[in-house]
């Protein structure tokens, strides 16, 4: 990604610290009076709807948004911004009905792997565990690796120097605090981000009055907006199937699920997270459609940004860093709790029942951090990395739900189906150029398939890494 060097190098780093430094402070006072186990990991099972919603929100909502919707839009028109809007949205309209009944039949559980644990009884939940530790590492090192760019691009900083900054104040009070401390700290990054989305968007419709409507993108790139356009309808499915499915084996919406103080409060939060969620992505997709009508050449990783900054404003250059950041770390402590929380509950049922669990929770929570700060210095496609760890999730989803419901079903199958449909979907997915797969280009020529497969490699890939489980299952429940 280029630079446009907006903001000094001295002033971004200044930004970041200062705000990162402000959560860690604010964090660690808010929580040394709730340092308990039970604080750490379920926040005492006593949070009211207005901190769950705004918990869940600012967890669901990280530096991503900035990049991801407005990027699919761009070549997916419509059909993605609607997609991504609702498979972001989804799981808490799904969790309001799977969250109950979860905490009905198993109500002393603190996670998914758990709950898993105890209806499959054997190995399963050990696939799952490790399955859900990759997911959440590379949703990590995208949410580190998308303010990292953004960072860069509006500075030239080096993507190493973000990266840590983020990752260590993060990791700091994450680990001191818990979920206690990210809820707590998710309130304020709420009010931060939510006040800064507004006036970034209101700036926006001052800038570009007569532009920010379908009307212009009708009248530019009308294809986007056709009910006949292919992609309208691929894009948006693979996005819902991607990001729904996804969310569903995120740890730190199932520690939510179990840390509200009731089912009202629960069923309430989830349905205001769902009715926030939608219009927040679906409008900062639409920022990807007005873009590329503007500028048929727009860099799609860069398209928000390329409406909102094509004043070179000082002002708005520096409330992007900090809504930046406010996002990222928002997201970023709720994936570090997750993962730790997962280990402490679940680690000592898979390595050694007489480990101390907590202290390795950490010692291991650390490693991963290192390792995406790692990776993150790199500066990696966001979107494909995205994409990449939804796969994994997608080829889960529907067999491990919907053995919940069918007690017939054997946890081999399950595995077998999810390894199956894993395969089948990673021989259709994407190279990084989207021009080929393992399938399509390297094993077997592209012309060896017709044309509606090789240009929708992404939808295939998650088409059949999404129902090949279930029709696996079929199979072998006849066998």
């Amino acid at each position: 990604m280029e630079t446009i060097n907006l903001i000094s190098q001295t002033y971004a780093i200044v930004i970041i610290f200062l705000i990162s430094l402000f959560f860690v402070i604010l964090g660690i006072f808010y929580s040394k009076n709730f340092l308990d186990l039970n604080n750490y990991l379920l926040a005492n099972r006593s949070v009211k709807t207005i901190s769950l919603t705004m918990s869940l929100v600012a967890s669901a909502l990280g530096t991503w948004i900035l990049f991801g919707p407005a990027a699919a839009a761009t070549w997916g028109g419509i059909g993605a911004v609607i997609g991504y809007a609702l498979g972001t949205a989804f799981p808490f309209f799904f969790l309001i009905y799977l969250g109950k009944t979860f905490r009905d039949n198993y109500p002393e559980a603190k996670t998914l792997i758990e709950v898993i644990r105890l209806h499959y009884k054997k190995n399963l939940y050990k696939f799952i565990f490790i399955l859900s530790i990759f997911y959440m590492t590379i949703f990590l090192i995208a949410e580190v690796t998308a303010v990292s760019l953004l960072v860069k691009y509006l500075s030239g900083n080096d993507l190493w120097i973000t990266a840590l900054i983020v990752i260590m104040c993060s990791m700091t009070y994450t680990l001191y605090g818990g979920l206690r401390i990210s809820i707590f700290t998710d309130k304020i990054q709420f009010i931060f981000f939510t006040f800064l989305l507004f006036t970034v968007l209101i700036y926006i419709l001052s800038i570009i009055p007569d532009q920010f409507n379908l009307n212009f993108v009708k009248q530019n790139k009308a294809e986007l907006l056709n009910l006949k356009y292919l992609n309208n309808y691929t894009a948006g499915l693979t996005f819902f199937i991607a990001v729904a499915a996804t969310n569903l084996f995120h740890q730190g919406n199932w520690q939510r699920v179990y840390a509200a103080h009731n089912e009202r409060i629960l069923k309430n939060s989830l349905l205001f997270s769902f009715l926030i969620v939608i219009p927040v992505v679906f409008i900062m997709g639409f920022t990807g459609l007005v873009a590329i009508s503007k500028n048929a050449n727009v860099n799609p990783d860069i398209a928000f940004f390329y409406l909102i900054l094509e004043e070179k404003n000082l002002f708005i250059s520096g409330l992007l860093i900090l809504l930046a950041i406010s996002l990222a770390i928002s997201s970023i402590d709720t994936v570090i709790n997750a993962i730790s929380s997962l280990i402490i509950v679940d680690g000592k049922k898979i390595i050694n029942s007489k480990l101390n669990t907590i202290k390795y929770s950490k010692v291991v929570t650390i490693l991963l951090c290192l390792i995406t700060f790692i990776v993150s210095s790199k500066g990696l496609s966001i979107l494909y990395l995205f994409l990449l760890a939804d796969l994994f999730c997608c080829s889960a989803v529907l067999s491990i739900f919907y053995g919940f419901y069918r007690n017939t079903i054997k946890e081999k199958q399950i595995i077998f189906s999810i390894i199956f449909g894993l395969f089948g979907g990673l021989l259709f997915f994407p190279s990084p150029d989207f021009s080929q797969s393992l399938l399509i280009g390297f094993i077997l020529p592209t012309e060896y398939f017709p044309k509606f497969i090789s240009e929708s490699l992404l939808f295939c890939s998650f088409l059949v890494g999404t129902f090949l489980p279930i029709f696996t299952l079929k199979i072998t429940k006849i066998f």
